[in-house]
Formats: structure tokens, C-alpha cells, sequence
């Protein structure tokens, strides 16, 4: 089955502060409860559909094709409406659990839901196997002769890029059925572990949310305190976790060795429906870019705060001169829809139904899933977004970027549950933009040169944390996945590359001491979505370019940002930005992108002049 959606953030962009009665999302839209006879209705209707659509479809497909019976387009559609269902039953179950994964009946419905759902699905999964059995000259004969197939053309040729990597039926249908059991089961195991960690700093103890804000608190001992519990309480987990990439890293070399992928992360370019040479160009570019924006940055900031070099703990710290309050859910609110009005009413009224429908769970609770996401759930429905929000100005942006997503995914769900889906490398275009317009809306309102430059290097930081920061993540994902082809690699192999990728991103401005080795326990997505973090990148950077043409066009920017955001995974990255006269294969695409992070920090230091 089809799922997406956009994983956790990290959770260091956030901070601690009374922000306010916070909302908690309202579930019932999708089912009423976990024991609701509308789930239990559900869950036999679809084994039961899911049987019939075998028995009915499985070795017809071909005749099918040429015509014969019922066509293939009534068997797209019945696949596409069974797809749906099983999307809304595990879109629930993994949406209860994120809000609570520390409570065992919570953990045992999503496990149960996951099995029934995995056992379900186990039974369509002849059907896109099949599919891409059909010669393509009878395929495209089949579609020119039946519009109603012809409506699922961008998802039939989207399908048929597996065609290579594809593996005999029964091969097939073990790797699906032992997913749950192996790389799910791992993932639930990392999840649970890391929300069930507990932090000691001050004779409080924290969950691991509450303790990566305190890294922003404006003492530096405070600082330096929680950057030692972190470190300590990872340390005590390493041989855990160490155990969990080594095995997922394994079972992913095996699938990508038995489908016949030749790079750690072509699996990765082949699901985000983008050139490998892209993602090498974006990469090479932004490792280019490293002394001219976060070297050059950290550096100023180390003036700034007046120490000769930075600790890993002062990273994030607020500048010396910053004005810091609390912001209410509110005012958040009010900020980011008057943002996101100021570009197009549209988008600004789509965003305010997930606050004034209850479609957002904001409230920051022991047991509940760190960071922030937004998943589309699925087209008859409506996404939702976690947060947890704890009332800093990072925690707005974070608010923007979520709704950016799920401006995105309402917009995408007209497509239909087998295309309103968008690539990841897309799929944080809205999202960044969001962002964007937020932070150019507060930037426009700054009434001093100290509160414009507080905003500029907060814009900076999250800017090298998207490009920098997650450029480097996949470079070191890279190197572990190539050396764990060779044998398992210790803890302490694992915290060297870890360290000797981040200083050459972050540079000598920065100490990275004693048990910052550890950090890269806690990144999620080296877990969940192998090498998915170039997305953040990738995005960023388009969007600086996306902005530029926005800022220069004189009309209907906006008319072809929604038709872009309404394609959803209909259309290719290049047939998308073609119409703003983007190309993502063009190297200097990238070095637009990077310049408009350099001009900030160009700004930054005008101002010290």
C-alpha cells in the first residue's frame, strides 16, 4: 500500500516557555475510537474486498489490457479504493500511537493494525507486479483506447520506473510480509526506546524534546549541563542503537542487493523520482558551499557571544543582544496565516481549517512523539500535524513549515489516494516556502536593527540546519551504509564518522568535544527514511529560487505555485519547475540557492561594520 508523510523535524529548532492552552487533534474524523465498530467494520470490509479483488483480477490483468471483460481501468479504481481504505485504517493507528507511543495499550493497537493491515495488503500486492508485466506497446494501446485508464496514466508510468527492480511475485510477497516483523519492527523498537529516555538536568528530568531546547537557553551553563545529559543518557543506549543501524543497514543492503541497486542510496533517488547527478550536483554544491556559509557563520557567531572558539552547545545559543518572550498559540497562529494571506488569501483559508477543525495536536506531552510532521492521511479525509510547540520563534516557523505541508496535501488529494502522493524531493517545496513567507513577513515588520538582525541569524541558523546540517547527514548516512557492506561497524566506528563529517560541514569555529560523538543517536530519519534528508536541502534550495522568481514576477506567480502544489506525484521535478523557468540539472540552479543563504550572512556582517 501507498503511504506518506513528512517525517519527524528535528527537534532542536524548538523551545521551552509557557505558550498557552495548546491544542490536541481531534481523531474522530478518521475513526471514533480505537475499539469503534467503524474500525472493526473497516478492517473485514477490506479483508473481505481485498479477496474478492485477488480472485477477480490476479492472472487477468493482460487480457484485461486488450480489452476484454471489464478493462483494466475498473481494476485500477477497485485497487485505488481499496488502497484508500487500508490508508485511512493504518493513517489512524500510526496517528494514536505518535500521540502517546510510552502507553502499552496505544502500542499494542498499532502493532495489531499494522498486522492486519500488512496481511491485507499482502493480497493486492499481485497487482502492481503484474501491471508492469504488460508490454508497454499493449499498455499505451490500452490507454489511447480507454480514457477512463487514461486518467491513471502518470501513475502507470510512475509505476513502471520499478519495472527493473522488480522481483518475482512470491519474492516479493515475503519481503512484504516479513517488513513487520524485521525493519518495522526495529523502527518501533528505536521509537520506543528513544521516547522512554529521560534526562537529568538541575534535578529535573526531561524528556528529550524539553532537554534539545534547553540547548537554546540563554545561559551558557545551562547549556553545557544538557548538552552532558544528553550525551550521558545516549551513551548509556549506544549499544542499543548501535545494534539498530547495523541490522536496519544490513536489511536494506539486502533488498537493494536482490532488486539490483548499485548505490547505498539509488532506492532512495528511485522512490524521490529524481536523477541521482541531481542529488550529487546539490550535494557537491552545498560541500562547496560550507566555508562561504557555516564556516563564515559560526565564526561571527563566536564574536558575538566573545569566545575564541564555540562549543557544540553554544550552536544554537539566542545571540547576546536578542530580545527572547514567549509567544502564544495565538499569536503563532495569527503570524503564520497573515504570512500566508499576504501571498494568497487560498492558501491562508486552507491553513486555518486545520485550527479551526481541530486537525492539529500541539501540546508537548510525556510519551508523545518528539519534533513535528504532517501526514495527508488520505484524499476523502484531511491530514493533521503534530507539533510540539513551547512558545519560541523557531516553534513559528515550525508551525509554517507543517502547514506548508498541509497546504500541499489538501491541494494534492484531489489527485486521488494513487497520485495526490508527491516525491520528497517536492514535497518540501510548500513546506519551506511557508517558512519563507513567514519569516520575510516578520523581517518586513522588524522595527530596529537589532530585532532585523536577531531574525536574520535565527533565518541563517535554520537555513544551515536545512541545507548545511542535513547536506551533512546524508553524507555521513552514505559512508556508514558503504562501510556496512564491508561488516558491522562499532559504536565507536559509527560516532568517528559521525564526528569527522560534522566538522568539516560545521568548521573550526566549532568544538565538537566529548559526547557529541553520540548525536547522531537521535536523528530519526537514519531510522525511519534511509537518506531521506537531502529532501530538506533539496527544498530549501528551490525554494530560495522559487522565491526569486516570486519576488521578480509581476503576475500569476501564484496561479502556477498552486497548479504545481495540485500536481501532486502526477508530474516530474522538471516538468514542474519548467513553468518558473527552473531546472534542477542545471549546477548553477543550486549555487542561486546558496547565494541567497550567503547574502544574509553578508548582511549580518554589514551590520557589525
Amino acid at each position: 500500500m501507498t503511504q506518506s508523510f513528512s517525517p519527524t523535524r528535528s527537534a532542536t529548532d524548538a523551545g521551552a516557555a509557557d505558550a498557552g492552552a495548546l491544542p490536541e487533534w481531534n481523531l474522530a474524523d478518521l475513526y471514533p475510537a480505537m475499539d469503534s465498530d467503524e474500525l472493526k467494520s473497516d478492517l473485514e470490509k477490506a479483508r473481505d474486498k481485498a479477496e474478492t479483488f485477488q480472485a477477480r483480477w490476479r492472472g487477468r490483468l493482460a487480457e484485461a489490457a486488450r480489452g476484454e471483460g471489464d478493462g483494466l481501468a475498473a481494476a485500477v479504481v477497485e485497487f485505488e479504493t481499496l488502497e484508500e481504505l487500508l490508508g485511512r485504517i493504518i493513517s489512524y493507528a500510526g496517528l494514536v500511537y505518535s500521540g502517546d507511543t510510552s502507553d502499552p495499550a496505544r502500542a499494542k493497537f498499532y502493532g495489531d493494525i499494522q498486522s492486519s493491515v500488512t496481511d491485507i495488503s499482502s493480497r493486492l500486492l499481485f497487482f502492481p507486479l503484474e501491471l508492469n508485466r504488460i508490454e508497454d506497446a499493449e499498455m499505451d494501446a490500452a490507454m489511447e483506447r480507454d480514457p477512463a485508464l487514461a486518467h491513471y496514466r502518470p501513475w502507470i508510468v510512475d509505476l513502471r520506473k520499478d519495472k527493473p527492480f522488480q522481483l518475482e511475485d512470491r519474492v516479493e510477497e515475503l519481503f512484504h510480509e516479513k517488513a513487520i516483523t524485521g525493519r518495522g519492527a526495529w523502527n518501533r523498537l528505536y521509537d520506543e526506546t528513544l521516547t522512554s529516555l529521560r534526562f537529568t538536568v538541575d534535578g529535573d528530568d526531561l524528556a528529550l524534546e524539553a532537554t534539545l531546547n534547553l540547548l537554546q537557553d540563554p545561559e551558557r551553563e545551562k547549556r553545557r549541563k544538557a548538552a552532558s545529559a544528553l550525551a550521558n543518557v545516549f551513551s548509556e543506549n549506544l549499544r542499543v542503537f548501535t545494534l539498530i543501524t547495523n541490522t536496519l543497514s544490513k536489511d536494506k543492503e539486502i533488498s537493494d542487493r536482490w532488486r539490483g541497486f548499485k548505490d547505498v542510496a539509488d532506492s532512495r533517488h528511485l522512490a524521490n523520482r529524481v536523477e541521482r547527478e541531481v542529488v550529487d550536483a546539490l550535494s557537491e554544491a552545498v560541500s562547496e558551499a560550507y566555508p562561504a556559509i557555516s564556516h563564515r557563520y559560526y565564526a561571527m557567531k563566536a564574536k558575538w557571544l566573545g569566545l575564541d572558539v564555540l562549543e557544540y552547545w553554544d550552536r544554537n545559543a539566542p545571540l547576546p543582544d536578542s530580545t527572547r518572550r514567549d509567544i502564544s498559540w495565538d499569536e503563532a497562529r495569527q503570524t503564520v496565516l497573515s504570512a500566508y494571506s499576504g501571498f494568497a488569501p487560498e492558501m491562508a483559508t486552507i491553513a486555518d481549517r486545520f485550527f479551526a477543525n481541530d486537525w492539529i495536536d500541539a501540546a508537548n506531552r510525556p510519551g508523545k512523539s518528539p519534533g513535528a510532521f504532517a501526514h495527508p492521511t488520505v484524499p476523502s479525509v484531511h491530514p493533521y500535524v503534530l507539533l510540539n510547540y513551547m512558545g519560541k520563534p523557531r516553534d513559528v516557523m515550525t508551525l509554517a513549515h507543517e502547514l506548508g505541508h498541509g497546504v500541499h496535501q489538501v491541494l494534492a488529494g484531489r489527485q486521488g489516494a494513487l497520485m495526490a502522493a508527491t516525491p520528497l524531493t517536492l514535497a518540501e517545496t510548500a513546506s519551506v516556502f511557508g517558512e519563507m513567507l513567514t519569516f520575510r513577513s516578520l523581517l518586513e515588520q522588524a522595527k530596529t536593527k537589532a530585532e532585523r538582525k536577531t531574525l536574520l541569524a535565527s533565518k541563517v541558523e535554520d537555513m544551515i540546519n536545512t541545507v548545511v546540517r542535513q547536506i551533512a547527514f546524508y553524507q555521513f548516512e552514505r559512508a556508514l551504509h558503504e562501510e556496512r557492506r564491508q561488516g558491522e561497524l562499532t559504536t565507536e566506528r559509527i560516532g568517528e564518522i559521525w564526528l569527522e563529517v560534522q566538522t568539516r560541514s560545521l568548521g573550526p569555529a566549532l568544538r565538537l568535544g566529548d559526547g557529541y560523538d553520540t548525536y547522531w543517536t537521535y536523528v530519526p530519519h537514519f531510522i525511519h527514511s534511509p537518506f531521506y534528508v537531502y529532501a530538506y536541502a533539496f527544498g530549501d534550495c528551490l525554494v530560495n529560487s522559487l522565491y526569486a522568481v516570486y519576488r521578480n514576477s509581476e503576475t500569476g506567480f501564484q496561479e502556477k505555485y498552486f497548479e504545481m502544489l495540485k500536481a501532486g506525484g502526477t508530474q516530474h521535478h522538471s516538468e514542474l519547475l519548467k513553468p518558473f523557468g527552473l531546472d534542477a540539472s542545471d549546477p548553477a540552479f543550486w549555487s542561486k540557492g546558496l547565494a541567497m543563504i550567503s547574502g544574509f550572512i553578508d548582511e549580518l556582517e554589514a551590520m557589525d561594520d
